[in-house]
């Protein structure tokens, strides 16, 4: 059924921008999370009740890949296909209603880190009786830089989403100020936001340390600027990362889990680890250095007389 003009504009008002939106995402993910969240809404769901049935999901199909049966590993894709359907919804539903929230960026961030990290627990126990305790070496590697990949590829989004749309479209965090909400959150009184708030700080620290020419960049753009950053400044930074954004998808979820369920289909599941050590760090490592020779080369414009 053809989708009608009014809901056609509620749809790409729930993306976050055109410029950093996958043609999955857009054609598939997007449409359906767009439709649960309006059914989440007339029910009174809120996007991290959305978000945590996600992880739920995510840890149901990483169960199904243990399997060395293609049935039961096509439930599993069925399940990680829903709960990022889910993941999709809880985040346009969150913005469709203005119910963004430091938990819900967290928990959001989270979210992915238990699927993945379910499915290669469940890849490695397949796999023990062929490849003993080298395939959890092996996904223990894998785990690390997939937090990387992850990593960067969410920070460089939201910085690309700043410079388009401001502070109001980016979930831009910075590190000092996380590190110092966490110290003032009292573990005894809220355990599991102190908790959360553990991993968070690491997370922004990690980001942060990866991108040390973007840090003099930004703290030169603050000083001068503010937050008016000049139209033409911003309209440069986004001619230069706008090509980058393709590969941040790619560091995601679609390319890699699509990699995932061919894999799992023809019982090689390794494929996938390889896949994530080789091709997709490359992809890492060039997004680094793209990134901090945009940043070096804008800051030294910002520094002219």
């Amino acid at each position: 059924m053809e989708m009608t003009n009014e809901k056609r504009i509620g749809l790409e008002a729930s993306y976050k921008s055109m410029d950093t939106e996958e043609w999955l995402d857009i054609h598939f993910y997007r449409p359906i999370g767009y439709h649960l969240a309006l059914f989440f809404h007339k029910l009174g769901v809120t996007p991290n009740t959305i978000t945590v049935a996600s992880i739920f999901l995510g840890i149901a199909a990483a169960i199904c890949f243990a399997y060395q049966d293609w049935r039961v590993n096509l439930v599993g894709i069925f399940f990680l296909i829903w709960g990022n359907s889910y993941d999709s919804a809880d985040g346009q539903l969150a913005r469709m209603t203005n119910q963004k929230s430091e938990l819900g960026r967290i928990l959001d961030g989270v979210c992915g880190d238990i699927w993945f990290v379910s499915i290669y627990i469940a890849i490695c126990v397949r796999l023990t009786p062929e490849w003993g305790i080298n395939i959890w070496l092996l996904g223990a590697a894998t785990g690390f830089f997939h937090s990387k990949q992850a990593a960067i590829a969410d920070y460089y989004r939201n910085i690309h989403l700043l410079f388009l749309k401001g502070k109001s479209g980016s979930e831009l965090a910075h590190a000092l100020p996380v590190r110092e909400l966490y110290r003032s959150i009292s573990l005894r009184k809220e355990p599991i936001r102190k908790i959360f708030h553990w991993f968070y700080k690491n997370y922004t620290a990690n980001q942060e340390q990866l991108t040390l020419r973007f840090q003099r960049f930004y703290a030169a753009v603050q000083e001068k600027y503010g937050d008016s950053i000049p139209d033409s400044l911003r309209s440069e930074f986004r001619r230069r990362s706008k090509p980058l954004m393709k590969y941040t998808n790619i560091l995601t979820f679609n390319t890699r889990s699509l990699v995932l369920f061919i894999s799992l289909l023809i019982d090689e599941p390794w494929i996938y680890f390889a896949f994530e050590i080789t091709v997709l760090n490359v992809l890492f490592v060039y997004m680094i250095v793209c990134h901090e020779k945009l940043s070096f080369d804008l800051t030294k414009i910002i520094n002219e007389p």
